[in-house]
């Protein structure tokens, strides 16, 4: 099933929708699709109101969808994880994971509009799959418990600012990750029994129509359950928190594509996560 948010900033009401396409109120159940929802048994609670036909249907056409999870406590990043990537933005692949954060306040909708700072000139796109913890983890003993405390799936856009990031950045990555409405999320969060293998995921971007990635979750250096293992050693992973775990090659870092200017359209999707569609707007002061 996929657990989805529709509605207007703030107002945004829990909905799942199956595989049918077929999208269901979730008012009855829960206040909000958040790390307290996750944590307490919800999504098991959603998949037993189905089976008992308790749910009434949402007409979602012409609604917001918004991020699939609401009020994330952190949103956890990790760098060059995919080799070609690397290569663009002219580092050896890494060793070990490489770590950095955005705020949690950047996650907005899959759709809504990204808004370019005032003065940018070097602001990209990231196709990456986001993973959301669904029960902590700290200390795991191995990789092979980690997938246990994934709650789902879900298409990230990692939006970054060059300039910011390298440039500007006084040795972390942060100050261009971190731009308001730099975190598309969604359509929706696709729980682990809908995701075969987070490995084999077809992931791919385009800017006005034209391709710029397209690759798989195949050529992560580190895989998802590897990634969820190493945080857990460094740090307490929560319910509700998100791990964007990296884009392939294709950025406008290689050299190889201009950044993204005003009215440019931004197009990113993952196979069976669906897509997502952005407008670059110049941030009003």
């Amino acid at each position: 099933m996929y657990l989805m948010r529709l509605g207007q900033p703030g107002a945004e009401r829990p909905a799942v929708r199956t595989g049918d396409g077929t999208v269901y109120d979730l008012s009855a159940i829960t206040d909000d699709i958040d790390g307290a929802f996750l944590a307490g048994g919800g999504p098991d609670r959603v998949r037993e109101a189905l089976a008992a036909g308790q749910l009434t249907t949402v007409d979602a056409a012409g609604l917001r969808i918004g991020p699939p999870v609401a009020k994330p406590a952190a949103v956890i990043c990790i760098g060059q994880n995919y080799a070609a990537h690397a290569a663009e933005s002219g580092a050896e692949p890494p060793t070990s994971p490489i770590v950095f954060f955005k705020h949690p306040n950047t996650v907005v909708g899959p759709d809504d509009d990204v808004l370019l700072p005032p003065g940018s000139e070097k602001t990209d796109w990231e196709v990456e799959l986001a993973v959301v913890i669904g029960r902590q983890a700290r200390y795991l003993a191995s990789p092979a418990d980690a997938l246990t405390h994934v709650a789902g799936y879900a298409v990230s856009n990692d939006v970054s600012e060059r300039a910011y990031q390298l440039e500007h950045s006084g040795g972390q990555w942060s100050k261009g990750k971190c731009c308001e409405t730099f975190n598309p999320l969604g359509p929706w969060l696709a729980t682990p029994d809908e995701v075969t293998d987070p490995q084999a995921l077809g992931l791919r971007s385009f800017v006005n129509g034209e391709p710029r990635q397209d690759s798989t979750t195949a050529d992560m250096i580190f895989s998802v359950a590897y990634l969820i293992w190493h945080l857990s050693q460094y740090l307490v992973l929560d319910p509700g928190d998100i791990i964007n775990t990296g884009t392939p090659q294709g950025v406008a870092l290689s050299g190889r594509f201009p950044y993204l200017a005003a009215d440019d359209r931004v197009q990113v999707e993952i196979d069976g996560l669906g897509q997502q569609r952005q407008t670059v707007v110049e941030a009003k002061v």
